[in-house]
């Protein structure tokens, strides 16, 4: 394939004898990969009903390979929000951010989402996770994966990181930054990033990165970590980045972000073939050995670039650096004001919220308008940010009626509901419904909201009343 002669050169400088053996990789295909949804499927029960051929990612552990030929995406389980498509090395930053359930966690430049799912689903509906990105139309992106991943405690916000520091000063106990980089480990993946390489070069993504990198930093709760990566070679964005980080901000140091051999066999996992950070390429501190590097040459994977920092618990400050107007760290710390968001709740709503399964308090229900939202407990205040959705979006407040969400339906367990419609993944009439088509359905079924299934795994909502049976898959999501 064609390679700038520019990076050729930088490459062949930088990898010294590797240098042939990195060149002869881009004459090989690069590989597909899916992860699975934790927060629906196991990865063992997933691979008993996988319908396509699969092979284990050695250092995901819920991650495959699948061959290139397959489609998943043309499949009822992947509109079942049952594993996302995504290349095998961009799955291995979020799998390494070592969350825990009730953590407050922030994705930084999270779209389309491929991390924020997997955030999601480890957070395993409990703390609350913050997913933004600056540009709006790919933010509408990730709000759809988070919907379709069934996660119910998020924040989608569409905003200049620079803002949310005016918002979330020393909040989060975990950041993930995937952060714009000029994208040279993509180049056999996507070819098309050349062009875009070769218009802007690295300068131009590692002054952004700089910019991003410092403000997630003052986001950042003592004591907590933050995970940096790119998809890229380049010495300036990836160990250049984490040194300028250093020298800023001493209160962090980059940590080991492979977990010991015990626990790797453990959790079945192994990073054969990892390299490791490269000090000398910029002058840096020893302890950029610590990052991660993933060759296309050494692994089954594009390249990539991982760093994980501790900030210490005790790091000083200075007064009103990591504040914002108003003492607003304080008050996210107690119950957000939301006075002006409140209206009535519809008789209707609670109904029908009462006639499933999910546990919730009076207080996390807000009504904005005539939609309805189902709020995590640890929702912060967002009044004044470009919001996409906060919660869950249970649905709409019709005139004296409610229409549950599609958000909803994928959200929900089939545990949690009691009238379901059950179609065999296989079955022609289950890929009618999500074209939005007519479906024949046998037998008998009482007026109401029905939660259609592939086998055990929700996929949206049918409407019965009279006998008639209306199709309510949301039409921007069917399958075409």
């Amino acid at each position: 394939m064609y390679l700038p002669e520019k990076f050729k050169d930088r490459m062949k400088m930088l990898l010294g004898d590797e240098y042939e053996e990195f060149l002869r990789c881009f004459s090989r295909p690069g590989l597909s990969g899916l992860r699975v949804n934790t927060l629906k499927i196991s990865p063992e029960d997933f691979e008993r009903i996988c319908p396509f051929s699969i092979k284990r990612i050695p250092w995901v552990r819920n991650g495959y390979y699948y061959q290139t030929d397959e489609q998943p995406a043309k499949h009822p389980f992947y509109y079942a929000g049952l594993y996302y498509i995504q290349e095998p090395s961009a799955m291995t930053p979020a799998s390494l951010l070592p969350i825990e359930e009730g953590d407050r966690v922030l994705d930084i430049c999270a779209a389309p989402g491929g991390k924020s799912t997997e955030l999601g689903a480890r957070l395993q509906g409990k703390g609350i996770l913050v997913s933004n990105d600056i540009s709006n139309s790919r933010a509408k992106a990730l709000l759809k994966n988070i919907e379709l991943f069934g996660i119910r405690n998020s924040l989608i916000l569409s905003e200049n990181p620079a803002k949310l520091l005016d918002y979330f000063p020393e909040y989060f106990d975990k950041i993930l930054i995937d952060a714009p980089c000029s994208g040279e480990g993509m180049f056999r993946k996507s070819p098309a990033i050349i062009k875009n390489w070769e218009q802007y070069g690295v300068e131009y993504y590692n002054k952004l990165q700089k910019e991003i990198i410092i403000a997630a930093a003052k986001m950042l709760r003592p004591g907590g970590y933050m995970l940096y990566s790119t998809c890229t070679f380049s010495p300036e964005e990836n160990e250049g980045t984490i040194s300028y980080l250093l020298d800023k901000c001493p209160e962090f140091h980059v940590v080991p972000a492979l977990p010991d051999e015990d626990i790797q066999a453990r959790l079945g996992v192994a990073y054969t073939g990892f390299d490791c950070g490269r000090p000398e390429w910029v002058e840096g501190r020893e302890e950029l050995k610590n990052c991660i590097r993933l060759w296309p040459h050494k692994i089954d994977g594009e390249g990539h670039f991982i760093a994980l920092l501790h900030k210490q618990e005790q790091a000083e400050t200075a007064a009103g650096s990591m504040k914002a107007p108003g003492g607003r760290a304080d008050y996210l710390k107690e119950k957000p004001n939301r006075q002006k968001a409140k209206s009535a709740i519809s008789d209707e709503a609670l109904d029908f919220l009462k006639s499933t399964q999910i546990s919730y308090r009076k207080e996390q229900l807000m009504a904005l308008g005539d939609s309805l939202y189902l709020l995590p407990d640890d929702m912060p205040e967002s009044s004044g940010l470009r919001v996409l959705r906060q919660g869950l979006l249970l649905g709409e407040m019709k005139k004296q009626r409610f229409e549950p969400s599609q958000a909803l339906a994928n959200a929900l367990y089939t545990r949690e509901y009691d009238k379901i419609i059950r179609f065999d993944p296989d079955d022609p009439e289950l890929i009618r419904y999500l074209k939005c088509e007519s479906v024949s359905m046998p037998g008998s079924y009482s007026d109401g909201w029905y939660l259609v299934c592939a086998g055990d795994y929700s996929l949206g909502w049918m409407k019965v009343a009279k006998k008639s049976f209306k199709n309510k898959y949301l039409p921007g999501w069917r399958w075409v």
